[in-house]
């Protein structure tokens, strides 16, 4: 699979990356009914915001997503977007989270882009993540 060519109004652009992060502490409070609301609010906020979901998996710990974005929007929206709404629904949806932590995400996160390798290859190793 390789990396789309995408296009707006005023550019042609191929810019995938794969993004990491963690909730506060590094607790281990993804799982169950909560990781599924968290993986369908991930998918509507990249819907929304214009960008492609190439794949998505959590850990307890930590979630990797590869994500196409244009570039005008910023892969830094897209992760504050994302984190935002879903720290604020899953508090809201889960309350034992409020209990457990005073925000759902640590303000980090790792991102790298992955065009020097094959989209597959960084797709195949985010699948494989729940497998380790």
């Amino acid at each position: 699979m390789a990396v789309a060519l995408r296009s707006n109004a005023n550019i042609t652009f191929q810019c995938a990356f794969h993004v990491v992060w963690c909730p506060k502490y590094r607790r281990r409070v993804i799982g169950g009914r909560m990781e599924e609301r968290l993986k369908q609010l991930i998918r509507e906020v990249v819907e929304e915001k214009g960008a492609w979901l190439v794949e998505l998996e959590t850990m307890p710990d930590h979630v990797h997503l590869l994500v196409e974005v244009d570039p005008q929007y910023g892969v830094h929206k897209l992760v504050k977007a994302i984190k935002g709404r879903s720290s604020r629904v899953l508090r809201e949806e889960f309350p034992w989270l409020r209990s457990k932590l005073p925000t759902l995400w640590t303000n980090s996160y790792f991102v790298a882009t992955v065009g020097g390798a094959p989209l597959s290859v960084i797709k195949r190793y985010v699948e494989q993540q729940k497998a380790r």
